[in-house]
């Protein structure tokens, strides 16, 4: 009996170790320690742990990952295989007829929010899509800088939404709005409006505008205007010229944020803007001088961003995201890529493709280099090895330590920037994560906390950036994955925020409560790249023209005479300077896709990041 009572004690000694096994495997990644457990990123220089990370899981600097990347399932406490089910959503070709179709819905996406601002809201400023009404400037509170700084009393969404009528092919619309503006618009308005709104808003979408009427080759269809004497271009100028007055007084040559389109900057104004704003001029500025061949807004423009670039710190080479123009002292001092930031980085780089500038390019490098070193973590390669997903945090300017662990939806545009240096492969893992924040949520939350798996401000007002990097994704890779995705966006978007005469502003992405606000560039940006991504066929692609998208998405051709200026360099020494410190391999980086040959041919139509890795954001996000 005592032998007997012994195998039986054995038996369920094995059971309960099985079962303990069992536990453990369940209470793995799927539910995760890392969800009760968060731990903060340490400061750079310190031993580098997951974002969130379970404690002890696969000992130090391994994650609870390392099962995944060692080959999913199969005992371990690894839990079963995964990456199938992406594979089969994801992988193959996407049917011609479906593309079609979403094509025709985000056409038809931006024809409902276009038709109904018409039919309700213009001359006004913006659309109330829920009430059907109009929104302009708010007079009453004039320190209602969400509402004040965008809209200045001048039909914006009409101007905003102009060359995404002409890159849809409706030529009739285009003209009969073109001609609104021409008729109907003046800036002689008492509207105090921030400099960067009026200008990559309103000034960048005239000139657009302008550049297509006047295209001799015509790629879009027949957009000219009949007895067109350059009405757009003479409006852009006199926007132009009543934003001057932001760069007087001010003793950096940094730009102050606001002004008065009437009287100037405003006796009360604030001395702190952020780097954003004051860098991201540039572009539209430059297009102007050199369309009129008058150097003025270009050299304003140029000055704000030596200025701001002079300012860098000289331990890690970041910039801070909010400074005081008359001073120079960094009052923000986090480094980040989403707001206050963001277009800074592109602009270097698109100034340099509009112009050929080489100091623009020497900035843009040293400053992605500083990116790589301070702000980005995870692991080095996107498709390989063990580690964290690369993810880029905020830190700060001076000392590269973290700040906070929250990350915004503005950042979303990096993939797309890093697809025009060529680092497609970082991009895909970048966008990868946010994608799984839209999937988790169907909008991205403007501010989401990558520690606690949570937004940590909760509204999303329709907003491009993700859009925008997986259309020029796709466009480098040709992978039918990121017509998924936006095959996903549209259809959240009709879902959740389409309402009675637009589409409107989520107040809250988890309970899908809205705000009455459809943003101008709803129409500018994300319908049009929405509807870029489905129209293999667009002359955008086809016609053998190069463009080049304004950070509010407007459309330019890179061409000789945006590259020919008329004027002599005012900083011909430093320009020669930067040209020598080029290498040429950097230059070649900028100016070619041989950087793109990363991902290689037999990948087109397989997922662009290993189903291992897509599980492993995925789990980090919170969806499984």
């Amino acid at each position: 009996m005592q032998w007997r009572s012994l195998v039986l004690g054995l038996l369920l000694l094995r059971l309960g170790l099985h079962g303990l096994l069992w536990l453990v495997s369940a209470l793995g990644p799927g539910l995760g320690f890392h969800q009760r457990f968060p731990f903060a990123l340490p400061p750079r220089g310190a031993p580098d742990p997951p974002w969130p990370r379970a404690a002890g899981r696969c000992g130090r600097g391994r994650a609870h990952w390392g099962c995944l990347l060692r080959g999913g399932g199969g005992g371990g406490g690894c839990g079963p295989a995964g990456g199938d089910e992406y594979e089969k959503r994801y992988s193959g070709a996407f049917p011609p007829q479906l593309r079609a179709q979403l094509r025709d819905a985000a056409r038809g996406m931006f024809a409902f929010g276009y038709d109904n601002y018409m039919r309700h809201a213009f001359p006004q400023d913006e659309l109330n899509p829920v009430h059907c009404r109009g929104r302009g400037p708010d007079r009453a509170d004039p320190s209602n800088l969400n509402i004040n700084d965008v809209l200045g009393n001048y039909s914006l969404t009409l101007i905003d939404a102009l060359d995404t009528l002409a890159i849809m092919g409706n030529s009739s619309e285009f003209q009969k709005a073109v001609k609104l503006v021409i008729d109907t618009v003046s800036f002689d308005k008492d509207s105090t409006v921030q400099v960067f709104e009026a200008t990559i808003r309103v000034l960048g979408s005239l000139l657009s505008a302008h550049i297509i009427i006047t295209d001799i080759k015509q790629p879009f269809g027949d957009m000219t205007i009949k007895d067109y004497d350059d009405e757009l271009l003479h409006m852009a100028r006199d926007l132009a010229v009543r934003l001057l007055p932001a760069f007087e007084n001010t003793k950096t040559g940094i730009p102050y944020p606001r002004v008065n389109l009437k009287t100037g900057v405003p006796p009360d104004s604030n001395n702190e803007t952020c780097t954003a704003g004051a860098g991201s001029l540039l572009v539209e500025f430059g297009i102007l001088s050199r369309l009129l061949g008058d150097s003025t807004f270009e050299w304003v423009a140029r000055r704000a961003v030596k200025a701001l670039w002079s300012l860098r710190s000289h331990d890690t080479g970041l910039l801070g995201n909010v400074v005081n123009i008359q001073t120079g002292h960094w009052v923000g001092k986090q480094s980040g890529l989403g707001a206050g930031l963001d277009s800074f980085y592109e602009y270097l780089l698109k100034s340099y493709i509009l112009f050929g500038k080489k100091e623009d390019l020497e900035m843009f490098n040293d400053a992605y280099r500083s990116i790589q070193n301070y702000l980005r973590r995870g692991r080095e390669a996107c498709n390989e090895g063990e580690g964290d997903p690369p993810l880029y945090v905020n830190v700060n300017m001076f000392s590269g330590q973290l700040m906070n662990t929250w990350i915004d939806s503005l950042q979303a545009f990096f993939p797309g920037l890093q697809v025009l240096i060529g680092d497609v492969e970082d991009a895909i893992c970048l966008h990868a994560f946010y994608y799984a924040i839209w999937k988790r949520y169907g909008a991205l939350p403007e501010r989401y906390n990558w520690q606690l798996q949570a937004p940590d401000v909760l509204f999303y007002p329709l907003r491009p950036e993700l859009v925008e990097s997986t259309y020029l994704l796709y466009q480098a890779t040709k992978n039918p994955f990121y017509l998924h995705v936006g095959m996903d966006i549209l259809q959240s978007l009709e879902k959740y925020t389409k309402v009675k005469c637009g589409y409107a502003t989520l107040h809250h992405v988890i309970e899908k409560s809205k705000e009455d606000r459809m943003e101008s560039f709803f129409l500018s940006e994300t319908c049009k790249y929405l509807y870029l991504l489905f129209d293999e066929e667009n002359p955008v692609h086809k016609s053998g023209n190069k463009y080049m998208f304004t950070t509010e998405g407007h459309i330019v051709s890179v061409d000789k005479r945006f590259r020919d200026s008329l004027w002599q360099d005012p900083f011909p020494e430093e320009e020669e300077r930067n040209a020598e410190k080029l290498k040429p391999n950097e230059l070649k980086a900028m100016n070619s896709s041989s950087n793109c040959n990363r991902v290689p041919d037999e990948r087109r139509y397989l997922l662009p990041l290993k189903s291992i890795y897509m599980r492993q954001i995925d789990q980090m996000v919170g969806l499984i």
